[in-house]
């Protein structure tokens, strides 16, 4: 029998894969509500969707196409489960990048069924030359594709089922006139305020079985960046603390502690953010400076600055974005410590 390079035969190693990736799933699933009266924050969206949701069950309609944008980790694949299951229709998961060709996209519709959603993370990076074959899949549930080349080719028109479209994007700038104008319902999705956040965290760690303080619990979402997804992590880095270093329970004093090895600040800055925040400091004497410039200096992606860093350290009011480049605040030249140039002040 086949063997992988750990010595484990391959049917068994592929049993043990899917057995993990089975565990994470389920994981997953146990934390994520099931329905949009369970959805913490973000009411606006959420009562959009009940509205939509409601008046498609009355028809017997599939959904209308949505389109969710805002910053990572903020429920937009959440959402897509719970309106499945308020639908009563299963989700099929994708992404923009792994649609790379026409075809692609034609076996993904084609395998849907009546009133399936298909939903498309990450949207504004699918190819162009895919997205338009989504204009008459969206308007008419059809598509058109070519079939050979040259003098051979012909166009063969397949019929979908009626299915909804959702798409997720983190920078909605980004995405076409003409796509986005065939979405029903554009709703963004915005950072998540303090005291909802301790909810969520309080319920994640009562479903995962965690003892926690509500002071513990206050702790992690000060320093979860309005984000449910970097709580739910911080969660479980939390409870491994506090099971080595303690008796297991989530306080303020073991949450602080394990926060702080992970090098989070009170304020929700990692070492990155401050990294960013002292060289426009101490660099550029407060900016501005290009986002490129400001990657190299800091020794990080550029793309990364911008989707990760960036979006918290400005709605926090750390930095701001003009023409000439970024540049630092008062907030901002308090956490370096630095006191700012006569110039800016």
């Amino acid at each position: 029998m086949a063997e992988s390079d750990t010595g484990i035969p391959n049917n068994e190693t592929a049993k043990i894969e899917n057995a993990l990736k089975a565990s994470s799933e389920s994981s997953d699933s146990i934390i994520r509500p099931s329905a949009l009266e369970d959805f913490a924050g973000q009411e606006k969206t959420v009562t959009r969707l009940s509205i939509m949701v409601g008046a498609a069950l009355s028809r017997k309609e599939p959904l209308n196409h949505i389109l969710l944008s805002g910053p990572p980790g903020l429920g937009k694949t959440t959402l897509s489960f719970i309106l499945g299951h308020e639908m009563g229709t299963q989700v099929v998961i994708t992404s923009g990048p792994v649609i790379d060709k026409p075809a692609d996209l034609a076996g993904l519709l084609t395998n849907l069924n009546e009133g399936d959603i298909l939903f498309i993370d990450e949207i504004h990076r699918m190819p162009k030359t895919v997205e338009e074959y989504l204009y008459s899949a969206m308007e008419d549930f059809r598509i058109d594709i070519m079939i050979d080349q040259g003098p051979n080719a012909r166009s063969v028109r397949l019929n979908l089922p009626k299915f909804t479209l959702i798409g997720a994007t983190t920078r909605i700038g980004l995405l076409t006139a003409p796509l986005r104008s065939r979405f029903t319902l554009q709703s963004r999705l915005n950072y998540y305020d303090l005291k909802t956040l301790e909810g969520i965290i309080q319920r994640t760690c009562k479903i995962l079985d965690v003892p926690f303080t509500e002071d513990g619990a206050k702790e992690i979402a000060k320093r979860a960046r309005g984000t449910p997804r970097i709580a739910n992590n911080l969660i479980n880095f939390c409870r491994d603390y506090a099971m080595q270093k303690g008796d297991g329970v989530i306080t303020q004093e073991q949450a602080n502690k394990a926060l702080e090895l992970l090098e989070i600040d009170h304020r929700g800055l990692d070492e990155l953010d401050k990294k960013i925040l002292l060289v426009i400091a101490d660099n550029y004497k407060g900016g501005p400076v290009g986002l490129r410039t400001l990657a190299v200096a800091v020794g990080e992606e550029a793309h990364t600055l911008e989707e990760v860093n960036e979006p918290f350290l400005i709605q926090e009011g750390y930095i701001a974005r003009t023409a000439q480049g970024r540049i630092l605040s008062d907030k901002g030249w308090h956490v370096v410590g630095i006191a700012p140039p006569d110039s800016q002040e």
